[in-house]
């Protein structure tokens, strides 16, 4: 597992006493939440502040945030129960489920899409001369992360299907570390192309990180169902309770990279069953992916 920065540290640092309970109970419970790395940790927990700061009002609990630099970072915490619950992909969480005993709970839905799905996109620039799938062929090419469903997963499996070998259709591969990452090694020409979510590249064209004209999409994934609230299987089944019911009363704030939710909803493990049937076309074993 990577460790985080300095920096990083210090951001986590300077930001846990904006999670300080303040409720008046001496010594209040901590609940410890990991991020998924799908931004870098700075902006992750600011995107992610205030439905924190609600989780806390509603249960009571000092929550502690924690963002790896990758989804195993993450994974791994999960697994050593330095953490509680996690905000995970889809192919993490189905990763997590089977190697560190987690179990999906509360998803959200999107106020823009109504949705508790994305998609994966294939982008690149303009300028690049790529106007289709076929002509991504001798290119550079960024993926996010291994564990990454919008990011790696999907389009690795997508190009398969359609009957491309992505060892052999690209002349060079790398993983980025996150979808913003991805994002600007194809603006900054880093690389040709890359796989990322449809709502983190949307966001960062919204902040005016990138310009939309600057980027063309050459191929769209299937819905890939959104990324879960997870908890571990041997969380106190009144904690459970508790979290099940603070989440269901947290909507109309920004979330991650999903932007402004409508609310949060109840889900389960067999929701994510389309991912591991996706794995499954690349014959991934999962036990070896952590």
């Amino acid at each position: 597992m990577k460790r985080l920065t300095v920096v990083h540290r210090a951001v986590l640092t300077a930001l846990l006493p904006l999670f300080a309970c303040a409720t008046g109970f001496a010594a209040p419970a901590t609940l410890n939440v990991g991020l998924i790395p799908s931004e870098d940790a700075q902006a992750m927990i600011e995107s992610s502040k205030q439905v924190l700061e609600q989780l806390q009002q509603q249960t009571g609990l000092t929550i502690k945030p924690f963002v790896a630099t990758d989804y195993n970072g993450i994974i791994e915490a999960l697994r050593s129960k330095k953490l509680d619950i996690a905000y995970l992909g889809p192919f993490s969480y189905v990763l997590a489920n089977q190697v560190a005993g987690v179990e999906a709970f509360s998803v959200a839905v999107t106020r823009k899409t109504g949705k508790s799905a994305y998609k994966s996109l294939i982008i690149t620039r303009k300028d690049a001369g790529i106007d289709s799938v076929p002509q991504l062929k001798g290119h550079t090419f960024a993926f996010v992360d291994p564990s990454s469903a919008s990011g790696h997963l999907f389009p690795k499996a997508g190009l398969q299907q359609a009957g491309y070998d992505t060892d052999k259709l690209f002349s060079r591969t790398i993983f980025s570390g996150s979808h913003d990452a991805s994002i600007l090694a194809v603006a900054n020409k880093k690389v040709d192309a890359a796989a990322v979510a449809d709502r983190i590249f949307a966001s960062a064209i919204a902040k005016g990180v990138v310009q939309q004209d600057d980027f063309k999409v050459v191929w769209t994934s299937r819905p890939i169902p959104e990324s879960p609230m997870v908890w571990r299987k041997d969380l106190d089944p009144a904690l459970k309770d508790k979290l099940s019911k603070a989440f269901a009363n947290i909507r109309d704030l920004p979330w991650g990279d999903q932007g402004m939710l409508d609310g949060f909803q109840t889900t389960n493990d067999g929701a994510y069953d389309v991912v591991r049937d996706t794995a499954k076309v690349l014959n991934l074993d999962l036990r070896k992916m952590k």
